[in-house]
């Protein structure tokens, strides 16, 4: 485990996956523990696939690789390449293990920075092999919430007329469920999560704040750079899942071919991707 802090808050890291297992404030902890019969994970990053693909399967240059629901980054153990008090770079690189899988050349790096009472969370991508690449890269961090969510808003600096799109297993659909129009406030309830995840296409914002109603403690995540937002909670559980991603899971009637796929990122031999978002606590 890898620490770094500073006059407010600590940060725990896995060098397994880079995955983000505590951030505490004030000796508050904001971040999910994980237990195995609940989640395991805390924050796992998702690459080089968010969500699930169709039978776990894609198509590159007519052929069959298996990659399993968000990659497999989350499992692999990353190196640490730079430390200070309130900065580590974590390093992952292609190797042949990855390549059954996931056939390219590439550096995989995670950044995480303290700054105030924000950690800011930065993504790099070098593509070392001679062809374009295709990958998605995405957060899953959950939050911790001791009092249970429907305790809890999601508030939006933007007024939103939301559709989640409706999952049937693995897939997509192109199917929306209303939950709020014109209004910032998205207050939560077990109910919405008996079908897995609320999947946002078209969000306006480019955060969101996780609000206890009563309290008020709240942390807000920034996601600047991102197509796409999720939360994704265990119906009971206390925690609640906020996920910017740059994909999404494969739609319903998609084809296996990757560079096809909605929400691909296509990159060019040799060069370069930066993603950031970040993770405040409000008072």
């Amino acid at each position: 485990m890898v620490t770094i802090k500073n006059e407010f808050l600590t940060v725990d890291i896995n060098k397994i996956g880079a995955e983000l297992k505590k951030i505490e404030y004030n000796s508050i902890q904001y971040l999910w523990q994980g237990r195995d019969e609940v989640w395991s994970y805390s924050a796992p990053l998702l690459f080089p696939i968010c969500g699930g693909l169709k039978e776990d399967k894609y198509l590159l240059n007519g052929k069959e690789y298996f990659l399993e629901k968000h990659g497999f980054a989350r499992k692999t153990v990353f190196e640490v390449e730079s430390i200070s008090e309130n900065k580590v770079t974590f390093l992952h690189k292609s190797n042949e293990e990855t390549k059954v899988k996931f056939p390219f050349d590439y550096e995989l790096r995670v950044i995480y920075t303290l700054d105030g009472k924000s950690l800011k969370v930065d993504y790099n991508v070098i593509n070392k092999s001679n062809e374009a690449m295709y990958f998605s890269i995405g957060s899953h961090e959950g939050y911790y919430t001791p009092e249970g969510i429907e305790d809890y808003d999601i508030v939006f600096p933007q007024n939103e007329t939301l559709n989640a799109y409706v999952l049937y297993g693995e897939l997509l659909s192109n199917q929306p469920l209303p939950i709020i129009k014109d209004s910032n406030v998205l207050p939560l309830y077990d109910k919405y999560f008996t079908v897995d995840a609320l999947v946002f296409k078209d969000l306006k914002s480019k955060s969101a704040t996780l609000r206890n109603r009563k309290t008020g403690r709240a942390v807000r995540v920034d996601f600047p750079d991102d197509k796409y937002f999720l939360l994704w909670h265990k119906p009971n559980a206390p925690f609640i899942c906020l996920e910017p991603w740059d994909g999404v899971q494969d739609i319903v009637g998609t084809s296996y071919d990757i560079s096809e796929k909605v929400g691909i990122v296509s990159l060019s031999s040799g060069k370069e991707y930066n993603h950031t978002h970040s993770i405040t606590i409000v008072e």
